[in-house]
């Protein structure tokens, strides 16, 4: 287990937007309480509430990895008019104590699905 530092910062902060998230014409996951997790010089991500998401579709996958920062992800597909997008979507469900806010929060590639950020009204 590694902790954010200097070298390799990772901040998490609320994101005061609507973040919406869909895939084959289908919204996913829609909310105002996302965060955004910004890790060294990658692109941030937001990290959507599982309360937030549309779970009826997603599909748990057998993969898992392995951060040194946030531990270990497990992954989803989400399936929408009978097909499947492979592990697009991947959650920490016990991450190490530093990242401990991702808990229970669902993020999604953005190479595989829709991510718009949208004015929170």
């Amino acid at each position: 287990m590694k902790i954010p530092s200097p070298d390799h910062p990772i901040t998490i902060t609320p994101n005061p937007r609507r973040i919406r998230v869909s895939a084959g014409g289908i919204v996913i996951a829609e909310t105002t309480r996302a965060l955004k997790l910004k890790e060294a010089s990658y692109p941030a991500v937001q990290y959507i509430p599982r309360a937030d998401a549309n779970l009826a579709a997603l599909s748990r996958t057998d993969r898992v990895t392995h951060c040194p920062y946030k531990g270990d992800a497990n992954y989803f597909s989400v399936v929408t008019g009978g097909r499947a997008i492979e592990n697009s979507v991947w959650t920490y469900e016990n991450p190490f104590p530093a990242m401990a806010e991702i808990a229970g929060h669902l993020a999604f590639y953005p190479d595989k699905v829709t991510i718009e950020e949208l004015p929170a009204t």
